[in-house]
């Protein structure tokens, strides 16, 4: 059996020869001494100390020499990271002097010039956009009818024709105050504030009733458990279908512009008969349905193409409503309509997010002004 070799060639590793390690070393320096800012100077120490630079690599390879050759090359490879490490953190020094002189001279804030500090206010657009609402209708001869947000179970649901069994009152829908054997709930719209002025006051009576309503829906970009709602309701002697009509086409011109009316189409309501779902023509492609798109005509993507976007409901008051709130429904007739304070805002202003309008972001108020 033959004994060890004890025969090597201590330069038989090609990245530890002398020439190579102080190639590599003099690279390093060369672009540590190159590097103008501190963002450079870390990209140069990843490329000449990081795992995968020359000399760490020639590191690695020291396991590869016979045992009498390894102090050597280590002594070698060392000396020369050692080097650069130096560079390095004298380099490091120098660039953050000079990045902290630069700032100070960048940044210097003249503290004896004139500043405002107050910065100014802005009115949350659902309080300008109520107040405009109303305005519309106060200019129409109605009146503004407010109520509470914890309402009667009777108000709420009762008087409005929705049933016992109405799938409406149940938990899934209706947010009711303990113990709920007391009947009592966060309104889920403002219609209680139309049958609270019809059991108080005596026809003719036309009011418009915004404010907040609660339902349990999901808080996403297009619902909330808290929203606003606008409704109205007219009451006197030979009320059609027409005049509901001709009223919400001059709110949505006055909401929209000119050119923006409404159509109906059949629905169901319980306090309402007859009911219908009322559209308004799209304020984007004003009902042409296309749009040029640049590259051509593409369908509105406002409207999706079909010219209508859906605003809301309304109808015919229900007798049986009239009759509940002591109105004689013989004599009298009237029309009720409600839409979304939050989903109107979302259109006029083109809002993709109806959270926007509830996060209380004062980067987002403050864009709307103290003005509609």
């Amino acid at each position: 059996m033959s004994g060890p070799n004890t025969d090597y060639d201590p330069v038989e590793v090609t990245p530890l020869k002398s020439e190579e390690v102080e190639s590599a070393r003099d690279d390093a320096l060369a672009a540590i001494a190159d590097a103008t800012d501190l963002e450079t100077l870390k990209q140069v120490r990843i490329d000449h100390t990081g795992d995968r630079s020359p000399l760490a690599l020639a590191n690695r390879e020291i396991g590869a020499l016979p045992p009498q050759a390894r102090k050597e090359a280590g002594q070698r490879i060392g000396k020369a990271r050692g080097a650069v490490n130096q560079a390095l953190a004298a380099r490091t020094s120098v660039l953050e002097a000079e990045h902290e002189e630069r700032m100070l001279v960048e940044e210097t804030v003249d503290v004896t010039l004139p500043t405002d500090r107050v910065p100014p206010g802005a009115r949350h657009p659902i309080t300008t956009g109520s107040e405009l609402i109303a305005d519309i209708f106060v200019a129409m001869g109605w009146e503004v009818a407010e109520g509470p947000v914890i309402e009667a179970e009777w108000l709420n649901f009762d008087a409005l024709n929705l049933g016992p069994d109405h799938p409406a009152r149940t938990m899934q829908d209706t947010f009711w105050t303990d113990p709920q054997d007391n009947g009592i709930v966060l309104r889920t719209h403002t219609s209680p504030v139309q049958a609270r002025t019809m059991l108080t006051r005596t026809p003719p009576i036309y009011v418009v009733c915004p404010g907040r309503v609660f339902r349990t829906d999901e808080y996403d970009a297009t619902h909330s458990p808290v929203f606003h709602q606008v409704e109205g309701l007219a009451i006197d002697e030979g009320i059609s279908m027409a005049h509901l009509k001709g009223t919400l086409d001059h709110f949505a011109t006055a909401m929209f512009g000119e050119g923006i009316t409404t159509r109906f189409r059949p629905s169901y309501f319980p306090f309402t008969e007859p009911s219908a779902e009322v559209d308004l023509v799209c304020f984007v492609c004003r009902g042409a349905t296309v749009v040029d798109g640049g590259d051509g005509p593409v369908a509105c993507r406002t409207c999706r193409g079909e010219g209508w976007i859906e605003w809301g409901g309304c109808g015919v008051v229900n007798p049986r409503v009239l009759r509940a709130c002591g109105v004689d429904s013989d004599r009298y007739s009237g029309f009720a309509f409600g839409m979304g304070i939050d989903r109107t805002l979302m259109f006029r202003h083109g809002l993709e997010d109806l959270r926007d309008l509830f996060e209380g972001d004062v980067r987002f108020t403050t864009a709307f002004g103290t003005e509609i």
